[in-house]
């Protein structure tokens, strides 16, 4: 080799210890950083002209990467259905000192009917029936509105998620035009790459998503459901919100490149993500619940109605539980929409309103005397009490797509709905768990894989400094061979 050969390659040696050394130092100052990706340097061997550095790669994994997508989009989901669950069940369902929950509630006006059966002519036991009458009404009232708010509120995070995806979307943008560009002209791209997937690990929180790489490192963005939502520009993400929700209200569907993804009427709805949780919140569990609810009050209507007493064969009327559609009674085996949420106790009876709890035992609450049951006035008649309470307890037909026990009694029903909603909110904590059991496991693996270890980078740097002295001192000795050399030369001439 000659000492030009020598010299050429020393230097060429120092130029890529330069580089390596500038990323270690890159890796070590990135290792805390959320996101950042260990940078590997990639040397290669020109003959002639020695070492050079060929690329800057990033240490990655496409499989471990897109686990920790999956993974983040399912815990997000699931994370989403139970926070909405837990608020219904902890006002509707959790509360055993209150005692307020719907099944609570019905019990203890059956004790305050059957404890004015016993004394029909007490009139502080005939208020207290009325009274536990009120509280079952109100409880009823008081869980439509829980669940009205929480669909209202999911309809509020999903408008919040769909502002979140566009403003990732743009970024991404913006990123994925970068790193196209410093593919094409050779620059280092591994940042913008790990940017890139930090906005994609974002963007998984909001919506699954799944990401194609193709020519000079372009992407593109899907939803699990396969709907567009980047290919060379971001699709435009829309959703209208809903202010005020009732028992009957539809909320909007959230509509990607023209294309709705949730209600439904969704052809390519989306499986996971915040987004997908808040919408099955919000469109189905709720709703269920809700139907639930609307049921207990047409069975309490329907336990507690009164029938004609003349033999005219009047139609059937509420009684001591009446709703906005009396005189007539809500069809059978068949959800009112909201019923829950207008059932109330006949004024007439209510001592608040300046009626006589005794019709409770007497009978024409309506008003109407041909439903009246205790014809003669007999303050120790408790032959009505006694059927209320029969009736009670005696078997319903229920409207299956309530999802609650399909036939008994009405107390029967409404334990079967305290059921239901405990097993949906410990299902989606059972799922919630496991989807974030998994995504720890699954970061922990991408981590071992692309993360910064600082006892390797520093063994490295020392390497890449021994590399340094070695080149620095090749160079040295060709140095003074050629001051030799020169010198050698002089004394000639």
């Amino acid at each position: 080799m000659s000492l030009t050969s020598a010299l050429d390659s020393a230097r060429a040696s120092l130029m890529a210890s330069g580089v390596q050394s500038s990323v270690v130092s890159r890796n070590i100052a990135g290792a805390s950083t959320a996101g950042y990706s260990r940078k590997i340097t990639v040397l290669d061997n020109l003959p002639g002209a020695g070492v050079y550095v060929a690329a800057i790669q990033r240490a990655a994994s496409s499989g471990l990467y897109n686990n920790v997508l999956t993974a983040t989009s399912g815990s997000a989901k699931q994370s989403a259905i139970y926070d909405g669950l837990q608020k219904i069940a902890a006002s509707t369902v959790d509360d055993p000192e209150l005692d307020q929950s719907p099944t609570a509630q019905l019990n203890a006006l059956k004790e305050a009917l059957q404890q004015f059966a016993n004394a029909p002519d007490n009139a502080t036991l005939a208020q207290a029936a009325v009274s536990s009458a009120k509280d079952m009404a109100t409880s009823l009232n008081q869980a439509t509105q829980t669940v009205q708010s929480v669909r209202e509120g999911a309809d509020a995070d999903m408008a919040t998620s769909v502002a979140n995806i566009n403003q990732l979307l743009t970024q991404f943008q913006t990123v994925n035009t970068a790193i196209v560009k410093g593919t094409i002209t050779g620059d280092d791209v591994t940042d913008y790459l790990d940017q890139r997937d930090s906005i994609v690990s974002k963007l998984s929180q909001e919506v699954g998503v799944t990401m194609s790489i193709r020519t000079n490192g372009d992407a593109a963005l899907y939803t699990d459901s396969g709907v567009v939502l980047f290919d060379k520009t971001a699709r435009t993400v829309s959703f209208t919100t809903t202010n005020a929700y009732t028992a009957g209200t539809t909320g909007n569907a959230v509509i990607i490149d023209g294309v709705p993804v949730t209600g439904a009427n969704s052809v390519m709805p989306i499986k996971s993500g915040k987004l997908a949780g808040l919408a099955e919140l919000r469109d189905t569990d709720t709703v269920t619940y809700q139907s639930q609810l609307d049921e207990i009050a047409r069975g309490l209507i329907d336990a507690f109605k009164e029938s004609d007493q003349s033999g005219a064969a009047l139609p059937d009327v509420p009684g001591l539980f009446t709703y906005p559609g009396a005189p007539a009674i809500p069809a059978g085996a068949t959800v009112s929409v909201g019923l829950a949420g207008t059932i109330s106790v006949a004024a007439s009876v209510d001592p608040a309103s300046g009626g006589n709890p005794n019709l409770l035992r007497d009978g024409a609450i309506s008003g109407n005397v041909a439903y009246q049951y205790n014809g003669a006035g007999d303050a120790g008649y408790s032959t009505r009490l006694q059927q209320l309470i029969t009736n009670i307890d005696a078997s319903q037909t229920f409207d299956p797509a309530a999802q609650g026990k399909p036939s008994g009694s009405v107390i029967d029903f409404a334990s079967s709905s305290a059921s239901w909603i405990e097993n949906q909110r410990k299902t989606a904590n059972d799922n919630s768990t496991y989807q974030s059991t998994l995504l720890d496991r699954s970061t922990s693996a991408l981590s071992n894989v692309n993360g910064v270890n600082m006892d390797d980078e520093m063994s490295l740097m020392l390497q890449v400094e021994r590399t340094y002295s070695a080149s620095s001192k090749l160079i040295s000795t060709v140095d003074n061979m050629l001051n030799t050399l020169l010198a050698a030369v002089g004394t000639t001439s």
